[in-house]
Formats: C-alpha cells, structure tokens, sequence
C-alpha cells in the first residue's frame, strides 16, 4: 500500500493518492488532475475511485475531470445530493482499491454530508483515517462555512453533530491511527489549526482542544464557535460548484489562452468591463502598472486573496503576469472557481510601456524612514490590515485595524483629505490594499515595505505580545 499526501501551499490543502495492487483511489483532488493521473500511470495503475469527504467551500475539487478522463467512480458520504452521477456511500460501506479497503464513517458537523474514511491495510490493520475537514491537527472544521448554501440548520445545531461524530465515530478507535486531514495552518476551514499536516490520533486526543474527554456538548458548541469570523465571500459559490458542477479545467484553459497587443488588451478591458488583476509581485507592481488593476501577487496565498477580494466568481479577468506564468495563474484561479479570464497581456507590462500607455505609481516607504516620520510627527495616521488575531496579538500604538478581507466595506474609513500609511505583516497583503485604493480614488498614501515583521525591529511604541487564541 502507498499512501502520499499531496499538499498545496498555497490552498493549505492537502489531497491524497492510495495505491495498492494496481488500483488508486484519489481523495479530495484539486481541480488540475494530470498530475494524479502521470501519477498512476507511471506506477501501471488505474483510478478507481475519487472520494470526497464532503462539498469544500475553500476550493473547486478536481473530481469531475478525473471521472471523465480515467472513468473513475466517484464517491461521496451520506446525505450528500450531487447534480451529477456518483456513488452515495451508506455509513459502513466498504470499498475495495485492490488489496486495500476504505471504509466509510459519517461525520456530519462540518457539513452533514461530511465523511472521515478509513484505510485498511493489506493485512486487515486499520492504518489511518482520511477526515477531510472533520478532525484537523489542533482544531477540527468550522461548522458554520457552508450550512446556509444547502439548508437552513443553523450553526450550533451543526456543531452539535459534530460533538457527536466525535464522540461517537473517531475518539472510540485506536490510538496509533495516522490521521490524515484536508488542511493545514492557514486555511480558514478552521480557526487554529497546527502546522503539522498529519498526527496519530492518540496525540490528538491528548492536544487537540475539541477532543477533550471531560467536554460537554453545550462547551463543545461555545468553543468551536468562540473566535470566528464571516467566511470568504468566495465559499458559497465554490459549494454550489462543487455540488452543480463545472467546466472541464481544459475548456477553461482554452478561453484563457488568447495572448493579447496591448492594444486589443486595452480595448477588450473598455469593451467587457474585465477586471485587470496583476500577479507580479509587489516592488515590480508598485514601480509601474495598468491603472485601474488590482494586485495580487501569485507567490504567495494567491488564489485565497482572489477569493477574498473579488467578489463574483464569474467575473471576467484579464491578466498581467510575468512572462511564462499565464497557465500557472489560470490554474490557481480555476482551483477556487475563477473560470472566466478570457486574455492576458502579451509580453507583459514592459510591452504596454513600450507602447507608451499610461502607467500608474504609488509611494512606498521603507520602516526606517517610517519610523522617523513617526517620531517626528505626533498625528501620523497609520492602518493595520492584518487580521484581527494578528493585530489583537501585537501592533503600534495608535494603528487603526482595518484587515484586507474587510477593506472594501470600510473604504470610509480612510481619509481623503490627510495622508496616511498602510502596512500588513510582510508587505504581500498591503500591497493588494494598496492597488484598491488607488483604484478607488486614494492618491495621498503609503506602504511600508517589509510591513510589521520589519516595523516590529525598530523603536517604536507597540502594544504588550498576547498569544493569539484564533488565527483568523
């Protein structure tokens, strides 16, 4: 048996490939499924199954092209209702991957559809667990992401189910099962999640805090609640895509590939209303860009912050990238349902300045000179966008919280009449804030570059360190 976490970064998330015998079973696939497939093809063997633990919220899952280009069945647990052809497994159902078994066990709580399935080696041992957004390292899933999309149970009641699959399906088996789970630290599936992506489950009976044995439900409900905040504006419309369907990635990569003059970019923008988004990273972006475009760079939580920060999934994109990275951003947009790029900037920003287009700026500072500003002025106005669990945790006396995820519902709370400043914890996610206030109207501001982890070496008046409860 070979089983191999397939972790993404930048999504948190972790898909996984079980191999025995000649047959695979893929569980929770991103949406670009070649790489399981040259996978199984280089071991000789076919994809028989696709499991999904439940409906995702974070991200479209990559089932529905491994089905049609493999053949591959597809999997869901109890409850679950797909607009498309997959096996509906009963609480207990054992399926076969060569010498292997996978059975099911329903956990509802995170949804009701959500199901933890466990492996059974060739020996008949039972190996591990795949609990998706059930059980994670230190947390367990959020019961509150996608419970409206589907039905009206509210969010308590669901975490009262998820109190009993705990108690009920995973806490009573052995110690020395590998749990292996869906996410990592900074996925908003949970709200303090460890960065070890997998764990024995005797371990987490001992540190996770959901897992505590003397919990009553009616604490268990208070503290897997305390602490959360809204949900991406992104996770409903990935629920019903992952429920409805979608387009094959391959089509969608089709429309994305149209290389375009700056000329015919400019007038395509003009026609169609497209979002021009920048994923180049922050020093080039700020040097000189499109007016009017967002940025959000690609290395780093890219498709998250595309989640965040445009609204509609459906909106139409036309990119600017550094050369070479258009199908790796047409990737990493599909992966959280962004379908609709339709063209992106032939040769890159250096052609539209060699076209002699007009090319925007803004100021950045570096901390140092921040810093002096800030000694020297008693009425600098300064904003925070980090998280609220980042800020709560340790930021400069006098900075106003505004995080990211909530800028655009708080656009009056920045001046247009003063200077301000703006920083984040390493300068990614001021830059994006940036590139939206500029296109609303914001001229008189700065970044500061490097952000807090650089503002926090210098001589400046900070708030006493408060270990954070929630990274949210």
């Amino acid at each position: 048996m070979k089983i191999e976490q397939i972790y993404t970064g930048c999504l948190a998330q972790a898909a996984y490939y079980i191999e025995s015998k000649g047959e695979v079973a893929i569980f929770d696939p991103l949406r670009e499924v070649q790489p399981y497939i040259d996978r199984a093809n280089e071991a000789n063997a076919k994809i028989k199954y696709v499991f999904e633990t439940h409906f995702h919220a974070d991200f479209v899952s990559g089932h529905l092209d491994l089905q049609k280009k493999t053949g591959a069945t597809i999997v869901f647990g109890p409850t679950a209702s797909p607009s498309y052809e997959a096996t509906i497994a009963e609480d207990n159902q054992i399926f076969e991957v060569g010498d292997i078994k996978i059975k099911v066990i329903h956990t509802p709580g995170h949804t009701m559809e959500s199901t933890t399935y466990m492996v059974i080696d060739e020996t008949g041992k039972e190996h591990g667990l795949l609990t998706g957004d059930t059980l994670f390292i230190g947390d367990v899933g959020r019961p509150d992401l996608a419970q409206h999309v589907v039905s009206d149970l509210t969010e308590e009641y669901l975490a009262g189910h998820l109190f009993d699959s705990l108690r009920n399906k995973i806490m009573p088996l052995d110690n020395d099962l590998i749990v292996y789970p869906s996410h990592g630290a900074g996925s908003a599936c949970g709200k303090n999640m460890s960065k070890e992506t997998t764990d024995t489950l005797g371990n987490q009976k001992k540190t996770n805090y959901a897992l505590r044995p003397d919990m009553t439900k009616a604490e268990f409900i208070d503290e897997v609640l305390t602490g959360l905040t809204a949900p991406p504006n992104y996770f409903p419309q990935n629920v019903l895509l992952n429920i409805k369907g979608y387009d094959s990635l391959d089509d969608v990569m089709k429309r994305a590939n149209k290389p375009l003059t700056p000329e015919a970019f400019e007038l395509v923008a003009n026609q169609t209303g497209a979002l021009i988004l920048d994923t180049r990273e922050a020093t080039d972006f700020a040097s000189g860009f499109i007016p009017n475009s967002i940025s959000i760079g690609i290395d780093g939580n890219f498709a998250q912050w595309v989640g965040e920060m445009i609204p509609d999934v459906k909106q139409e994109i036309l990119l600017v990238t550094d050369a070479g990275r258009e199908e790796e951003v047409v990737t990493r947009l599909s992966r959280v349902g962004y379908d609709a790029t339709i063209g992106y900037l032939e040769n890159g920003i250096q052609a539209w300045k060699n076209a002699n287009k007009e090319v925007d700026q803004f100021a950045r500072v570096t901390a140092e000179d921040f810093a002096k500003d800030v000694n020297a002025h008693n009425d600098n106005l300064i904003f925070d966008i980090r998280k609220k669990s980042e800020f709560e945790a340790e930021h400069l006396v006098g900075a106003i919280n505004v995080p990211l995820n909530e800028i655009n519902s708080h656009l009056a709370s920045f001046p247009t009449d003063k200077a301000f400043t703006i920083y984040c914890e390493g300068g990614y996610r001021s830059m994006i804030a940036a590139s939206i206030l500029k296109q609303r109207g914001w001229d008189e501001f700065s970044d500061v570059i490097g952000g807090f982890d650089e503002i926090g070496k210098l001589d400046l008046p900070k708030t006493e360190y408060v270990c954070p409860s929630t990274l949210l």
